[in-house]
């Protein structure tokens, strides 16, 4: 609206863009700071309900920026010797966490973890029943698309194995790890081998 309006003729209205284009994505470049050092990142409206209503949102968020991943680690505390990891996870950048609080405050579960190297923010779910009885929901009712909902329906059969035990069992395993690596860029590097 501000370069329909032509104020970006002007130098307050050019400020007035900056001072936008500073509050989002990765701000100002090292030139425009240096040109404009006064400008200020524009305020940011601050969430006023922190649950999400429409949950084909977080579906879209899975689908772009979400990730399921299955670890089987060695374990001295198990008879196979092994142990079974599931994470979900969704990750945007470090000034969303926000959102991410959303997340918990919609789903009622998981946790935040930053990677402040990295400007990210996680939002992950690891405990077993939430991702059982809340996230299988969730996704079943409100699909993912693209290829993220193939590692969904493989991350889910895996959920449906340890739920039925087979993850304890030398077979089981095997089948988890025949799964598993199908998923992600496993997945993709297949995919694009085939084309």
């Amino acid at each position: 609206m501000l370069i329909k309006n032509k104020e970006h003729l002007t130098k307050q209205g050019l400020k007035k863009i900056f001072s936008l284009r500073a509050s989002i994505n990765l701000g100002l470049s090292d030139e425009l700071q240096l040109v404009f050092p006064d400008i200020v990142p524009a305020a940011r409206p601050l969430p006023v309900d922190l649950k999400i209503k429409n949950f084909n949102y977080i579906a879209g968020l899975t689908s772009g920026d979400g990730c399921f991943f299955v670890s089987i680690r060695n374990s001295s505390y198990t008879v196979s010797g092994k142990s079974l990891v599931l994470k979900f996870q969704i990750v945007q950048h470090s000034r969303d966490v926000e959102l991410m609080e959303m997340l918990i405050s919609t789903l009622g579960c998981g946790r935040i973890e930053l990677a402040l190297k990295q400007s990210a923010v996680y939002y992950v779910v690891t405990k077993y029943q939430d991702i059982l009885e809340k996230l299988i929901p969730l996704f079943d009712n409100y699909p993912i698309k693209g290829v993220k909902a193939l590692d969904y329906s493989d991350f889910k059969k895996i959920v449906f194995l340890m739920k039925d035990k087979a993850h304890l069992t030398e077979q089981g395993l095997m089948e988890i790890q025949s799964i598993k690596l199908n998923m992600n860029l496993l997945r993709s590097r297949k995919l694009a081998k085939n084309s």
